[in-house]
């Protein structure tokens, strides 16, 4: 069972793209062969035949930074459905973060999660562990081949999770060996700008003041002071979802321990978008200029940007309407942040080659998950098909999330999903997930 040959499939790996056949077996990539006269022997007899002739097959798409709710939001989403969403996005592996109830900032909470997982998840599943002002022992002594990073608030705060003692601060910024992820916006900047909007506007705040009230600013401010720490300390920082073009000017291509994220959201909306799709796109940092996006593609394209995460955080429906002060920030991502890219890339805005470095391969090497994020003969056999001369509507009816909507509903994407492999299992297959389980908890090199 669960043994495949993929025919004359693209394969996009390493920067390159070279028209291959590929077996799968016992989980693994097995083979791979520019030529199938291998593949003729009566050894592969017995395997299944996939032509994916005119078709790319990519490594599962590894998104670092999702809110799956669970536990504590499931009303919003949970693991079980999110997870097969993720699955229908061609996403393999996610790395969720701690902002739930309670919050991930134990060692034995982070092992409840795991737990939780898995039972629950469909896809292969990793958390951050959160660090705060209180909980420094725990940071210290978390055992790094459980956890993926350690994530900070930096100036905005998420419940009680803001860091603001500043000895606290060194001592993370200390820690060798892990990551350090932040969420880097100015809150003093924030309470400023709001309290003066609110004056002039009141409850009828229009949501397109929503990237002057989370300026520019507010995130540049912060992000230069985690990058200035990380270079004090040597710190392996990465700078989750940038917003911002003047944030680019932080990072550099040579400097390669002080590293950059952005969301599909800042590549696909600007805040032209605020008047038709309202706070159904209300997310922090906010969504910026049509110039701020247009620079971050071209950073991503170039490699400035090293990762894309899709910052997926589902909210329902109801929530989302409420009025400016009320509605929460954030939407449902990750079952299209895949075709997000392949639009781009339709766009020649990016190139295919560095769509699988940002989005499968950068993911791997930042976090050294095992044996994942490439393809390689030996490595987990998670692995995308996709069509990129088949065009795909996204409707209520194709929508995977707990929640039900996306700000992406009746956007025509020229691009189509059409198989996910998950250790080897087929577990997406043109438009129905497998009720086989195949998940496994992501393991690290460390």
């Amino acid at each position: 069972m669960n043994k495949y040959i993929i025919y004359n499939a693209l394969l996009v790996n390493e920067g390159e793209i070279t028209k291959s056949h590929l077996a799968i077996s016992e989980g693994k990539i097995e083979k791979i062969s520019p030529t199938d006269d291998i593949f003729q022997t009566e050894t592969y007899a017995s395997y299944q035949k996939i032509d994916a002739q005119g078709k790319y097959l990519l490594p599962g798409m590894i998104d670092e930074h999702v809110h799956f709710r669970d536990p504590g939001l499931t009303h919003k989403g949970d693991m079980f459905t999110e997870s097969r969403a993720a699955l229908a996005g061609g996403v393999t592996s996610v790395i969720d973060m701690p902002n739930v109830v309670p919050q991930t900032t134990t060692n034995a909470l982070l092992q409840e999660r795991l737990a939780m997982a898995e039972k629950s998840m469909y896809c292969n599943y990793a958390f951050h562990l959160a660090a705060t002002d209180f909980n420094l022992e725990e940071v210290c002594c978390v055992d790094k081949q459980n956890v993926a990073a350690l994530k900070l608030f930096l100036g905005s705060s998420t419940g009680n999770m803001l860091i603001q003692d500043e000895q606290v601060l060194d001592k993370v910024f200390s820690i060798q060996g892990l990551p350090v992820l932040v969420h880097a916006e100015n809150e003093n900047i924030i309470k400023k700008n709001t309290e003066i909007y609110h004056q002039r506007f009141g409850d009828t705040m229009p949501i397109s003041k929503h990237c002057e009230i989370r300026s520019e600013e507010a995130c540049y401010t912060t992000s230069a002071m985690a990058v200035q720490r990380a270079k004090q300390w040597g710190t392996r920082l990465h700078v989750l979802h940038v917003s911002t073009a003047k944030e680019l000017s932080l990072f550099s291509l040579e400097n390669k321990n002080i590293t950059a994220e952005v969301c599909p959201s800042y590549l696909f909306f600007d805040n032209a978008d605020y008047e038709q799709y309202g706070t159904s796109i209300k997310c922090n940092p906010s969504i910026k200029t049509a110039k701020d996006k247009s620079a971050l593609q071209k950073a991503l394209n170039d490699g400035l940007i090293l990762t894309v995460g899709s910052d997926h955080a589902p909210h329902t429906w109801v929530e989302k309407q409420q009025n400016y002060f009320h509605a929460p920030s954030g939407m449902p991502m990750v079952q299209h942040s895949l075709q997000i890219l392949l639009e781009l890339v339709c766009q020649k805005r990016l190139t295919m080659e560095r769509l699988v470095d940002s989005f499968a391969h950068q993911p791997a090497n930042l976090f050294n998950i095992s044996r994942r994020g490439y393809l390689k003969e030996g490595y987990f056999a998670d692995m995308v098909l996709v069509d990129t001369s088949v065009c795909e509507k996204v409707t209520k009816d194709n929508i995977f999330y707990k929640c039900q909507w996306s700000p992406l509903e009746g956007t025509m994407f020229h691009s189509h999903i059409c198989k996910t492999f998950l250790n080897g299992v087929l577990v997406y297959d043109e438009g129905k997930i497998a009720d086989t389980k195949a998940a496994m908890a992501l393991k690290f090199d460390r």
